[in-house]
């Protein structure tokens, strides 16, 4: 895999043209920005530096720093300044309007959307999985992780690494009878709303006793600062394990398990079952865009998959950034999809990416349409 040319840090800062890994990646079939409206190949600066600034998930921060590298290279004129600081983060941030765009990875409430104005629009930008990441000297890549021992650890009932649950999805496997460490994200987190999200799924007891959602409050274990906090745990602290991005177990070389999805069958996260579950509920997709794709139909879906979104005010305030900012988007979920494998991420299903076109297309600056 390539490697990031900026380390995950706790707060995760970048500008457009920092990031100096390779090219584009071709990908056969992807949707391209030819599609797109006549002119949104070239900024409306006048030559002028126009910055943007976003906040929020740490879930999609590898493949928006290489977007927004990629994205420099062919708009100099365009610099834009992402903070990682988590789904909550981001979501406050675009309500109180300190920030052009919010990033998170569960789709924002009722309640939350109500206190914003005007109104926010979602626009789901790839796919990703949260994995079970973990340290055990001696348990090499592929562990195999029932629901009910995934909930058991988490719940605190399953201690021990050899504890029966576990034992009997891993046949012929050495298991030691040590210490399970629990590691979660101690940040308002989206991707702690998608993992609590399966967690409910999986188990009645588990919804009842915690629930899901950005913060919840787990029964055992200790917090970690980001996907890159709890990666970090996790590598450090043999017999830990935690929940975090694929591209950053990935990054970090942590293993992962195969996972338990709906249908009864063990799979592994990887680039074409994050695309299964997708697939299985593409032609579901709500018409504000706030979906969910976790524990989706399929003997192929990899239960822990999820979109992540950027939120932004459907009527900017601010034209020229606005129209900036729309172009940049529609690039990201054409041609920035093709950028997508290489760090782990699923390319958006053609059937979403039609419907995110007529989202964009309906962005406004003081009335007028954006592209």
């Amino acid at each position: 895999m390539r490697s990031l040319a900026i380390p995950f840090v706790a707060a995760l800062a970048f500008s457009a043209g920092c990031d100096k890994s390779e090219g584009p990646v071709k990908k056969e079939g992807s949707p391209t920005a030819k599609e797109g409206p006549t002119g949104a190949e070239k900024a409306p600066s006048g030559g002028k530096t126009i910055a943007l600034t976003g906040a929020g998930a740490t879930f999609p921060a590898p493949l928006y720093i290489k977007w927004v590298s990629e994205y420099h290279k062919a708009h100099p004129e365009v610099e834009i300044n992402y903070q990682s600081i988590g789904s909550g983060g981001g979501i406050k941030q675009i309500t109180e309007k300190t920030v052009d765009f919010g990033a998170s990875d569960a789709p924002m409430k009722d309640d939350e959307l109500a206190k914003a104005n005007p109104k926010l629009v979602h626009i789901p930008m790839t796919i990703g999985a949260v994995v079970l990441a973990y340290n055990v000297p001696g348990l090499a890549q592929g562990l195999k992780l029932p629901r009910k021992a995934v909930t058991g650890i988490y719940l605190g009932s399953i201690k021990k690494w050899n504890d029966p649950e576990i034992a009997k999805a891993n046949p012929g496997v050495k298991l030691p009878d040590s210490d399970i460490s629990v590691a979660y994200r101690s940040d308002g987190s989206g991707t702690t709303a998608v993992f609590t999200s399966f967690l409910s799924k999986a188990s009645p007891e588990w919804k009842e006793k915690v629930g899901e959602g950005k913060a919840v409050k787990f029964p055992t274990g200790m917090g970690g600062k980001g996907n890159e906090g709890v990666a970090g745990q996790v590598k450090s602290t043999p017999g830990t394990i935690g929940y975090v991005e694929l591209a950053y177990a990935k990054q970090t070389r942590l293993t992962y398990a195969l996972v338990e999805n709906a249908a009864g069958k063990l799979v592994e996260p990887s680039l074409d079952s994050i695309s299964a579950a997708a697939a299985a509920l593409a032609d579901k997709m709500p018409d504000d865009l706030r979906a969910w794709i976790i524990d989706a139909p399929g003997d192929a879906s990899y239960p822990i998959s999820s979109f992540t979104f950027i939120m932004v005010y459907e009527d900017m305030a601010d034209a020229t950034k606005g129209k900036v900012l729309a172009q940049f988007l529609w690039w990201a979920v054409h041609d920035g999809q093709k950028l997508g494998g290489a760090l782990d991420y699923a390319p958006l299903p053609a059937e979403v990416v039609t419907k995110i076109e007529g989202k964009l297309k309906g962005l406004k600056a003081q009335g007028q349409g954006l592209l």
